[in-house]
């Protein structure tokens, strides 16, 4: 059922909110990161192979455990979008957001009628036709939110107009990609990443649109919190869960020296 998106009222209460990307696609990561005690999930359908019955299950552990489930799409394509938000979809995150015209498109797919064209179901979101449906499509147009990232040159050049789209509801940074496009693979303190990053939020500040950073390092959550940034991605929790497994053989030396069996494999 489509309940009020919690994480579009704290940011319009501007409260702090912290969110993290879920790279393992099992609905218990899901709730791990909502019991851990983060705002909101994006789960990731970019650089995850995962199949939609598992978006579901895992936005539905985003419903019970609280947290606020957005879907990060592999591209622009109003089918998948569709898909997406009528399993229950709180958002959606479009990667390499270039131009105006990318995110009109994704609001037409998105929303209803007379905002956009999204296809009509009486699906989970709207409990399957029991309450009215034109209510539910009101509702699903007011708290689905649209947020672009901008992880190219292209997409910084042209993001005054991408954010002066309507329906615009957050803007997410991306340094790796952007480091990548600046020709300086994941230099993303390189200057400028820096100076890309400082004008999104800018501009974003501007048109009253709240930007998401994805601090990597504390003193950079001290920079944007200087800024009045009030949203933050705290990476993946695949990275995360990588680097407590390393850092918990690193407690045991005996256990630390022993050869990897890859190490093994290649000594005999």
């Amino acid at each position: 059922m489509l309940t009020s998106n919690r994480l579009r009222q704290q940011l319009a209460q501007q409260q702090t909110v912290f969110g993290l990307i879920a790279s393992v696609p099992v609905p218990i990561m899901v709730e791990m990161i909502a019991y851990a005690g983060f705002d909101f999930v994006i789960i990731d359908m970019e650089h995850v192979m995962i199949n939609p019955e598992t978006v579901e299950h895992m936005i539905r552990a985003a419903e019970q455990s609280g947290i606020t489930p957005l879907v990060r799409i592999p591209e622009i394509n109003a089918k998948v979008i569709l898909r997406v938000l009528d399993s229950g979809a709180m958002g959606i995150v479009i990667p390499q957001v270039e131009t105006k015209e990318q995110i009109e498109a994704v609001i037409q797919a998105a929303k209803y009628f007379p905002i956009g064209q999204r296809s009509m179901n009486s699906g989970r979101p709207g409990v399957f036709g029991r309450d009215n449906l034109v209510d539910y499509m009101d509702r699903a147009n007011q708290e689905i939110m649209i947020v672009p990232m901008i992880e190219t040159v292209k997409g910084v050049e042209h993001i005054h107009e991408i954010l002066s789209v309507k329906g615009v509801d957050m803007v997410l940074e991306g340094a790796a990609d952007l480091s990548q496009s600046y020709g300086v693979p994941w230099q993303t303190e390189h200057p400028h990443v820096r100076q890309a990053l400082d004008h999104i939020q800018q501009v974003a500040a501007e048109q009253q649109i709240p930007y998401c950073a994805i601090p990597r390092q504390p003193d950079q959550y001290d920079y944007w919190q200087g800024k009045g940034v009030q949203a933050y991605v705290l990476g993946d929790e695949r990275g995360i869960a990588f680097r407590a497994l390393q850092s918990k053989l690193t407690q045991f030396p005996v256990a630390s020296a022993i050869p990897s069996k890859e190490q093994s494999h290649n000594h005999q």
